[in-house]
């Protein structure tokens, strides 16, 4: 729209004199006025600068209408004036019309962000994401009812028993004293738990477990000891002088537990123990049954 008004600007400076207009016809109904005073006349003089405004003079009488003269013809476009002073503000103006509608201004700046809107309705559904990873394994639940019982099923195998045995006997009479004694002569190893190269038989197989021996005396005393769990247990002696030859033997049942060993020694100064082609020294030992829970110590 248009603005305000603004301040009426200074008056300029005067233009230059215009020449003089043609006289006009005289007007036959105007009442003729009151001769002036007739002025000197003065040479002319060359056209001076505008001088400064002068002080307004007071107004004089009013003279009588006279009757328009004939319009004059138009004078010449005088040099322009120079600029003029700015005027004091003038008084406000008239509301004006309400100007055409403006072209649209520059895009603004983005203004500053909004509170947050309140919650919307819910969206539409959209499609399934893809299969995730799987989860931590979670915390086992508590048990279970009982179920109900099944149909029997068909009849399995037979249940393999344990087994471990063994036999040896000595090859040469009169074995070292006070270790191992070395049945060297296997009669039964099948499971392989004795050794004759130590004399000792290991066991795999925790349970009851019978040992036996058989032994030659001649010619001396003998002192047989059962060794288990790395000391003497049971001893037996067989008391001879000379050539006699006579029998020392033992029977026993021992709880064992896998890795537990068991062998026979002979003393030092009881050392009768004898084999030859119609005598023999045997030692034997086999598993009578296993245990129940099996690794439990005797």
């Amino acid at each position: 729209g248009l603005g305000p008004k603004g301040d009426r600007g200074n008056t300029g400076l005067a233009g230059v004199k215009g020449q003089k207009g043609s006289k006009g016809d005289m007007c036959a109904n105007g009442t003729q006025g009151d001769k002036g005073d007739r002025g000197a006349v003065g040479s002319p003089g060359l056209t001076g600068e505008p001088g400064a405004k002068g002080e307004k003079g007071d107004m004089g009488d009013k003279g009588c209408c006279g009757d328009s003269g004939e319009k004059g013809g138009k004078g010449e476009k005088g040099e322009e004036g120079l600029k003029g002073e700015k005027g004091s503000k003038g008084d406000l103006g008239t509301e004006g019309n309400r100007g055409p509608e403006g072209l649209p201004g520059a895009q603004g700046h983005p203004g500053v962000k909004g509170e947050k809107g309140e919650l919307g309705p819910p969206g539409p559904k959209g499609p399934a994401g893809l299969k995730g990873e799987p989860g931590s394994k979670g915390v086992r639940g508590s048990i279970g009812k009982k179920g109900s019982r099944g149909i029997k099923g068909s009849k399995g195998e037979a249940a393999r028993m344990a087994q471990s045995a063994f036999s040896a006997a000595l090859s040469k009479p009169f074995p070292p004293p006070n270790i191992p004694i070395k049945f060297d002569k296997v009669l039964y190893n099948d499971q392989g738990n004795y050794s004759p190269v130590t004399g000792k038989f290991n066991c795999s197989i925790p349970g009851a477990y019978v040992f036996s021996y058989h032994i030659t005396v001649r010619g001396r005393p003998a002192r047989v000891s059962l060794v288990a769990w790395n000391k003497k247990q049971f001893k037996s002696r067989e008391t001879l002088s000379g050539h006699e030859i006579d029998q020392a033997s033992l029977l026993i049942i021992l709880k064992l537990s896998a890795g537990d060993q068991v062998w026979l020694e002979v003393s030092k100064d009881w050392n009768g123990v004898y084999v030859s082609p119609e005598d023999d020294s045997i030692f034997t030992g086999f598993l009578l049954y296993p245990e129940e829970n099996p690794g439990m110590s005797p």
